[in-house]
Protein backbone atom coordinates (compact mmCIF):
# COMPACT_ATOMS: atom_id res chain seq x y z
CA UNK A 1 0.00 0.00 0.00
CA UNK A 2 0.99 3.71 -0.93
CA UNK A 3 2.17 5.61 2.12
CA UNK A 4 -0.18 8.18 1.35
CA UNK A 5 -3.56 5.79 2.62
CA UNK A 6 -1.78 5.13 6.07
CA UNK A 7 -2.84 6.86 8.85
CA UNK A 8 -1.10 9.36 10.43
CA UNK A 9 -1.76 11.59 13.96
CA UNK A 10 -2.00 15.42 14.36
CA UNK A 11 -1.76 15.88 18.21
CA UNK A 12 -4.65 13.65 19.51
CA UNK A 13 -5.98 13.46 16.42
CA UNK A 14 -5.80 10.32 13.89
CA UNK A 15 -6.29 10.95 10.46
CA UNK A 16 -7.09 7.81 8.28
CA UNK A 17 -4.23 9.02 5.23
CA UNK A 18 -2.15 11.50 4.31
CA UNK A 19 -4.55 13.58 2.49
CA UNK A 20 -5.68 16.94 3.50
CA UNK A 21 -7.97 19.21 1.80
CA UNK A 22 -6.06 22.61 1.76
CA UNK A 23 -8.58 25.42 3.25
CA UNK A 24 -10.14 26.31 0.08
CA UNK A 25 -12.94 29.87 0.11
CA UNK A 26 -16.68 28.61 -0.61
CA UNK A 27 -18.33 31.59 -0.16
CA UNK A 28 -20.93 29.34 -0.05
CA UNK A 29 -22.37 30.64 3.58
CA UNK A 30 -26.03 31.42 4.18
CA UNK A 31 -26.50 34.78 5.90
CA UNK A 32 -25.21 35.80 9.15
CA UNK A 33 -22.13 33.30 8.14
CA UNK A 34 -24.17 30.18 8.84
CA UNK A 35 -23.63 26.67 7.30
CA UNK A 36 -25.42 25.64 3.74
CA UNK A 37 -26.96 22.64 2.66
CA UNK A 38 -24.36 23.23 0.18
CA UNK A 39 -21.51 23.36 2.18
CA UNK A 40 -22.65 20.43 3.77
CA UNK A 41 -23.33 18.40 0.25
CA UNK A 42 -19.64 19.76 -1.22
CA UNK A 43 -17.69 18.66 2.39
CA UNK A 44 -19.72 15.04 2.06
CA UNK A 45 -18.90 15.01 -1.36
CA UNK A 46 -14.96 15.25 -0.30
CA UNK A 47 -15.01 12.88 2.36
CA UNK A 48 -16.77 10.24 -0.02
CA UNK A 49 -14.29 10.94 -2.39
CA UNK A 50 -11.16 9.87 0.20
CA UNK A 51 -9.93 13.18 1.64
CA UNK A 52 -8.89 11.87 5.19
CA UNK A 53 -8.90 15.83 6.70
CA UNK A 54 -10.83 18.14 5.42
CA UNK A 55 -10.14 21.59 6.31
CA UNK A 56 -12.63 24.59 5.91
CA UNK A 57 -12.55 27.33 3.93
CA UNK A 58 -12.12 30.15 6.26
CA UNK A 59 -14.23 31.12 9.18
CA UNK A 60 -13.74 34.74 10.50
CA UNK A 61 -13.49 35.00 14.07
CA UNK A 62 -14.39 38.77 14.95
CA UNK A 63 -16.74 40.82 12.61
CA UNK A 64 -14.00 43.30 11.76
CA UNK A 65 -12.14 40.34 10.23
CA UNK A 66 -14.21 39.18 7.85
CA UNK A 67 -13.09 39.76 4.07
CA UNK A 68 -16.51 38.61 2.20
CA UNK A 69 -20.43 38.09 2.78
CA UNK A 70 -20.43 34.74 1.45
CA UNK A 71 -17.87 33.33 4.36
CA UNK A 72 -18.68 31.12 7.52
CA UNK A 73 -18.02 32.96 10.69
CA UNK A 74 -17.66 31.66 14.38
CA UNK A 75 -18.15 34.80 15.88
CA UNK A 76 -21.50 33.74 17.78
CA UNK A 77 -23.09 30.57 19.48
CA UNK A 78 -25.68 30.20 17.25
CA UNK A 79 -23.56 28.99 14.05
CA UNK A 80 -22.65 25.99 16.39
CA UNK A 81 -25.78 23.72 14.94
CA UNK A 82 -24.58 24.21 11.40
CA UNK A 83 -21.11 23.12 11.82
CA UNK A 84 -22.36 20.34 14.08
CA UNK A 85 -24.36 19.14 10.66
CA UNK A 86 -21.41 19.38 9.06
CA UNK A 87 -18.96 17.41 11.05
CA UNK A 88 -21.69 14.90 11.35
CA UNK A 89 -21.63 14.40 7.29
CA UNK A 90 -17.70 13.93 7.18
CA UNK A 91 -17.44 12.10 9.70
CA UNK A 92 -20.57 9.22 8.46
CA UNK A 93 -18.09 9.06 5.34
CA UNK A 94 -15.28 8.10 7.22
CA UNK A 95 -13.32 11.58 7.25
CA UNK A 96 -12.10 14.26 9.69
CA UNK A 97 -13.21 17.95 10.09
CA UNK A 98 -10.69 20.73 10.80
CA UNK A 99 -12.10 24.43 10.98
CA UNK A 100 -9.84 26.86 9.31
CA UNK A 101 -9.94 30.13 12.14
CA UNK A 102 -9.41 33.34 10.49
CA UNK A 103 -9.19 37.23 10.28
CA UNK A 104 -9.25 39.19 7.01
CA UNK A 105 -6.71 42.22 8.70
CA UNK A 106 -6.18 44.82 6.26
CA UNK A 107 -7.17 42.34 3.22
CA UNK A 108 -10.89 43.11 3.22
CA UNK A 109 -10.25 46.91 2.82
CA UNK A 110 -12.12 46.40 -0.69
CA UNK A 111 -15.88 45.39 0.98
CA UNK A 112 -14.59 47.91 4.35
CA UNK A 113 -13.80 50.57 1.51
CA UNK A 114 -17.45 50.21 0.38
CA UNK A 115 -19.45 50.17 3.64
CA UNK A 116 -16.97 53.39 5.13
CA UNK A 117 -15.36 51.52 6.84
CA UNK A 118 -11.39 51.41 7.54
CA UNK A 119 -9.52 48.02 7.74
CA UNK A 120 -7.50 47.29 10.30
CA UNK A 121 -3.59 45.98 10.41
CA UNK A 122 -0.57 46.14 11.69
CA UNK A 123 0.37 49.89 10.72
CA UNK A 124 -0.06 52.28 8.47
CA UNK A 125 1.21 52.28 4.95
CA UNK A 126 0.27 53.50 1.88
CA UNK A 127 -1.84 51.64 -0.64
CA UNK A 128 1.43 50.40 -3.34
CA UNK A 129 4.17 49.89 -1.03
CA UNK A 130 4.05 45.97 -1.92
CA UNK A 131 3.16 44.53 -5.21
CA UNK A 132 -0.23 43.02 -4.15
CA UNK A 133 -1.61 45.67 -1.55
CA UNK A 134 -3.56 48.36 -2.91
CA UNK A 135 -5.93 49.60 -0.03
CA UNK A 136 -5.03 51.15 2.76
CA UNK A 137 -5.54 50.11 6.57
CA UNK A 138 -5.75 51.69 9.87
CA UNK A 139 -3.39 50.68 12.97
CA UNK A 140 -5.39 48.38 15.30
CA UNK A 141 -5.23 49.27 18.87
CA UNK A 142 -3.94 46.92 22.07
CA UNK A 143 -7.33 46.42 22.81
CA UNK A 144 -8.42 45.47 19.12
CA UNK A 145 -5.75 42.92 19.48
CA UNK A 146 -7.13 41.83 22.40
CA UNK A 147 -10.24 41.44 21.38
CA UNK A 148 -8.75 39.56 18.28
CA UNK A 149 -6.67 37.09 20.15
CA UNK A 150 -10.11 36.66 22.28
CA UNK A 151 -12.08 36.02 19.47
CA UNK A 152 -9.99 33.14 18.37
CA UNK A 153 -10.12 31.63 21.09
CA UNK A 154 -13.90 31.44 21.62
CA UNK A 155 -14.43 30.45 17.80
CA UNK A 156 -11.96 27.40 18.75
CA UNK A 157 -14.64 26.34 21.77
CA UNK A 158 -17.42 27.04 18.98
CA UNK A 159 -16.00 24.22 16.76
CA UNK A 160 -15.23 21.70 19.39
CA UNK A 161 -18.84 21.99 20.60
CA UNK A 162 -19.50 21.50 17.11
CA UNK A 163 -17.81 18.09 17.28
CA UNK A 164 -15.15 19.60 14.77
CA UNK A 165 -12.05 17.46 14.96
CA UNK A 166 -9.37 19.99 15.34
CA UNK A 167 -8.93 23.60 14.17
CA UNK A 168 -6.64 25.23 11.97
CA UNK A 169 -5.12 28.98 12.57
CA UNK A 170 -4.71 30.83 9.25
CA UNK A 171 -1.17 32.11 9.84
CA UNK A 172 -0.51 32.63 5.72
CA UNK A 173 -1.66 33.96 2.32
CA UNK A 174 -1.28 37.80 3.02
CA UNK A 175 -3.68 37.98 6.10
CA UNK A 176 -3.33 39.22 9.71
CA UNK A 177 -0.69 37.09 11.00
CA UNK A 178 1.42 37.12 8.42
CA UNK A 179 1.14 40.95 8.55
CA UNK A 180 1.99 40.75 12.08
CA UNK A 181 5.20 38.65 11.23
CA UNK A 182 6.29 40.52 8.00
CA UNK A 183 8.96 43.57 8.80
CA UNK A 184 7.23 44.55 5.62
CA UNK A 185 3.51 45.21 6.61
CA UNK A 186 4.74 45.65 10.68
CA UNK A 187 6.55 48.72 11.66
CA UNK A 188 5.09 48.53 15.34
CA UNK A 189 7.50 50.04 18.33
CA UNK A 190 4.91 48.44 20.60
CA UNK A 191 5.26 44.77 21.91
CA UNK A 192 3.76 43.44 18.36
CA UNK A 193 6.34 44.40 16.65
CA UNK A 194 10.02 44.91 15.93
CA UNK A 195 12.13 41.97 16.04
CA UNK A 196 10.64 38.45 15.83
CA UNK A 197 9.67 37.86 19.48
CA UNK A 198 7.69 41.47 19.13
CA UNK A 199 5.94 40.11 15.72
CA UNK A 200 5.34 36.74 16.31
CA UNK A 201 3.61 37.26 19.45
CA UNK A 202 0.18 37.08 18.12
CA UNK A 203 0.99 33.78 16.84
CA UNK A 204 1.17 32.51 20.45
CA UNK A 205 -1.18 34.71 22.31
CA UNK A 206 -3.80 33.05 19.73
CA UNK A 207 -2.68 29.57 20.68
CA UNK A 208 -2.66 30.48 24.64
CA UNK A 209 -6.22 31.86 24.07
CA UNK A 210 -7.01 28.53 22.27
CA UNK A 211 -5.87 26.45 25.16
CA UNK A 212 -7.93 28.32 27.62
CA UNK A 213 -10.94 27.26 25.58
CA UNK A 214 -10.19 23.92 24.57
CA UNK A 215 -7.70 22.24 26.90
CA UNK A 216 -4.42 20.77 26.10
CA UNK A 217 -5.45 17.67 23.94
CA UNK A 218 -7.78 19.55 21.34
CA UNK A 219 -5.77 19.30 18.09
CA UNK A 220 -4.55 22.92 17.35
CA UNK A 221 -2.68 23.33 13.99
CA UNK A 222 -1.27 26.52 11.77
CA UNK A 223 -1.35 27.23 8.03
CA UNK A 224 1.88 28.80 7.72
CA UNK A 225 3.79 31.33 5.93
CA UNK A 226 7.30 31.11 6.29
CA UNK A 227 8.29 33.51 3.89
CA UNK A 228 6.61 36.45 1.58
CA UNK A 229 6.32 36.68 -1.84
CA UNK A 230 8.92 39.45 -2.83
CA UNK A 231 12.45 40.56 -2.15
CA UNK A 232 12.20 43.07 1.13
CA UNK A 233 9.48 40.77 3.09
CA UNK A 234 9.76 37.83 5.29
CA UNK A 235 13.05 36.35 4.43
CA UNK A 236 12.89 32.37 4.91
CA UNK A 237 15.77 32.33 7.39
CA UNK A 238 13.24 34.11 9.63
CA UNK A 239 10.41 32.86 9.00
CA UNK A 240 12.13 28.83 9.48
CA UNK A 241 13.22 30.16 13.38
CA UNK A 242 9.08 31.46 13.37
CA UNK A 243 8.19 27.64 12.88
CA UNK A 244 10.33 25.98 15.09
CA UNK A 245 9.23 28.56 18.06
CA UNK A 246 5.76 28.11 17.10
CA UNK A 247 5.64 24.13 17.33
CA UNK A 248 8.10 24.24 20.50
CA UNK A 249 5.14 26.51 21.70
CA UNK A 250 2.32 23.70 21.15
CA UNK A 251 0.94 24.24 18.00
CA UNK A 252 0.65 20.35 16.81
CA UNK A 253 0.91 20.68 12.91
CA UNK A 254 2.21 23.08 10.83
CA UNK A 255 0.96 23.20 7.00
CA UNK A 256 4.02 25.14 5.36
CA UNK A 257 2.88 27.85 2.36
CA UNK A 258 3.44 31.61 1.82
CA UNK A 259 3.00 34.41 3.63
CA UNK A 260 2.19 38.37 2.33
CA UNK A 261 1.70 37.68 -1.42
CA UNK A 262 3.99 38.95 -4.74
CA UNK A 263 2.57 40.01 -8.01
CA UNK A 264 -0.44 38.16 -9.67
CA UNK A 265 -0.08 35.00 -9.98
CA UNK A 266 3.62 33.96 -9.98
CA UNK A 267 4.62 35.50 -6.77
CA UNK A 268 1.72 34.32 -4.49
CA UNK A 269 0.30 30.00 -3.26
CA UNK A 270 -1.58 29.61 -6.13
CA UNK A 271 0.62 30.01 -9.56
CA UNK A 272 -1.17 28.88 -12.38
CA UNK A 273 -0.43 26.45 -15.16
CA UNK A 274 0.76 23.18 -12.98
CA UNK A 275 0.70 21.49 -15.86
CA UNK A 276 4.59 19.92 -16.02
CA UNK A 277 5.71 18.25 -13.03
CA UNK A 278 8.86 20.65 -13.24
CA UNK A 279 6.11 23.61 -12.05
CA UNK A 280 4.99 21.28 -9.08
CA UNK A 281 5.13 21.50 -5.48
CA UNK A 282 6.79 24.81 -5.31
CA UNK A 283 6.63 25.09 -1.80
CA UNK A 284 8.18 21.62 -1.30
CA UNK A 285 12.12 22.85 -0.27
CA UNK A 286 10.42 24.90 2.48
CA UNK A 287 8.56 22.18 3.60
CA UNK A 288 11.88 19.70 3.86
CA UNK A 289 13.43 22.36 5.55
CA UNK A 290 10.60 23.10 8.15
CA UNK A 291 10.41 19.17 8.67
CA UNK A 292 14.27 18.90 9.66
CA UNK A 293 13.47 21.78 12.25
CA UNK A 294 10.25 20.83 14.18
CA UNK A 295 8.95 17.72 16.04
CA UNK A 296 5.49 17.99 15.02
CA UNK A 297 3.96 16.49 11.67
CA UNK A 298 3.93 18.90 8.66
CA UNK A 299 1.95 19.17 5.65
CA UNK A 300 3.02 20.00 1.56
CA UNK A 301 0.73 22.18 0.03
CA UNK A 302 1.67 24.03 -3.42
CA UNK A 303 0.69 22.29 -6.67
CA UNK A 304 0.69 19.30 -6.04
CA UNK A 305 -0.59 16.70 -8.84
CA UNK A 306 2.13 13.57 -9.32
CA UNK A 307 1.21 11.14 -7.12
CA UNK A 308 4.34 9.42 -7.19
CA UNK A 309 6.07 12.96 -6.57
CA UNK A 310 4.00 12.68 -2.84
CA UNK A 311 4.37 9.45 -1.98
CA UNK A 312 8.74 10.51 -2.76
CA UNK A 313 8.17 13.41 -0.56
CA UNK A 314 6.55 12.12 2.07
CA UNK A 315 8.76 8.60 2.15
CA UNK A 316 11.57 10.58 2.32
CA UNK A 317 10.09 12.49 5.23
CA UNK A 318 10.30 15.87 3.98
CA UNK A 319 6.41 15.96 5.00
CA UNK A 320 3.47 13.99 6.48
CA UNK A 321 0.65 14.89 4.88
CA UNK A 322 0.31 16.53 1.44
CA UNK A 323 -2.73 19.08 0.96
CA UNK A 324 -4.39 19.78 -1.94
CA UNK A 325 -6.80 22.59 -2.80
CA UNK A 326 -7.86 23.62 -6.86
CA UNK A 327 -7.37 19.76 -7.91
CA UNK A 328 -10.36 18.77 -5.52
CA UNK A 329 -12.41 21.59 -6.91
CA UNK A 330 -13.15 19.56 -10.38
CA UNK A 331 -12.83 16.29 -8.64
CA UNK A 332 -13.60 15.81 -5.44
CA UNK A 333 -13.42 11.64 -5.58
CA UNK A 334 -10.03 12.15 -6.95
CA UNK A 335 -8.21 10.65 -3.72
CA UNK A 336 -10.65 7.53 -3.65
CA UNK A 337 -9.50 7.24 -7.84
CA UNK A 338 -5.72 6.87 -6.75
CA UNK A 339 -6.65 4.63 -4.23
CA UNK A 340 -8.61 2.50 -6.43
CA UNK A 341 -5.03 2.56 -9.09
CA UNK A 342 -6.05 5.09 -11.35
CA UNK A 343 -2.65 6.64 -10.87
CA UNK A 344 -3.49 9.68 -13.32
CA UNK A 345 -2.75 13.44 -13.02
CA UNK A 346 -5.76 15.84 -11.92
CA UNK A 347 -7.38 17.34 -15.24
CA UNK A 348 -7.23 20.97 -12.55
CA UNK A 349 -4.80 22.79 -15.08
CA UNK A 350 -4.51 25.60 -12.62
CA UNK A 351 -6.32 28.34 -14.62
CA UNK A 352 -7.71 30.48 -11.40
CA UNK A 353 -11.20 30.53 -12.62
CA UNK A 354 -12.03 28.94 -9.47
CA UNK A 355 -10.74 31.79 -7.64
CA UNK A 356 -11.50 34.49 -9.89
CA UNK A 357 -15.24 33.69 -9.43
CA UNK A 358 -14.62 33.67 -5.57
CA UNK A 359 -13.39 37.50 -6.00
CA UNK A 360 -16.59 37.90 -7.63
CA UNK A 361 -19.10 36.78 -4.91
CA UNK A 362 -19.98 33.48 -6.56
CA UNK A 363 -19.69 30.25 -5.11
CA UNK A 364 -16.88 28.00 -5.21
CA UNK A 365 -16.91 25.71 -8.75
CA UNK A 366 -14.15 24.76 -11.64
CA UNK A 367 -15.44 27.37 -14.23
CA UNK A 368 -14.26 25.27 -17.07
CA UNK A 369 -16.63 22.26 -16.15
CA UNK A 370 -19.73 25.27 -16.48
CA UNK A 371 -18.18 26.04 -20.39
CA UNK A 372 -17.96 22.44 -21.54
CA UNK A 373 -21.66 22.11 -19.85
CA UNK A 374 -20.27 19.59 -17.86
CA UNK A 375 -22.36 20.95 -14.77
CA UNK A 376 -20.79 22.82 -11.92
CA UNK A 377 -18.26 20.73 -9.51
Amino acid sequence: MSILFTPARIGSLEVPNRFLRSATSEHGAEKGGLVSDWLIDLYAALARGGVGLIVSGICNVTRTGKISPGQNSLTDDRVIPGFQRLAEAVHARGAKLALQLFHAGRENFRRQAALGVESLGPSDLSPGQDPYFGGGCRVMRADEIWETVEGFGQAARRAMEAGCDAVQVHGAHAYLLPQFLSPQTNRRADAWGGDLDGRLRLHLEILRAIRAQVGPDYPVFIKLGVADGFAGGLELAEGLVAARRLAAAGYDAIEVSQGLRGAYYEQTEFRPKIVKRAREAYFRDWSRQVKELVPVPVAMVGGLRSLDLMEEAVAAGEADFVALCRPLIREPDLVASWRAGQKRRPTCISCNKCFELIVSGQRLRCALLDKAGEGRA
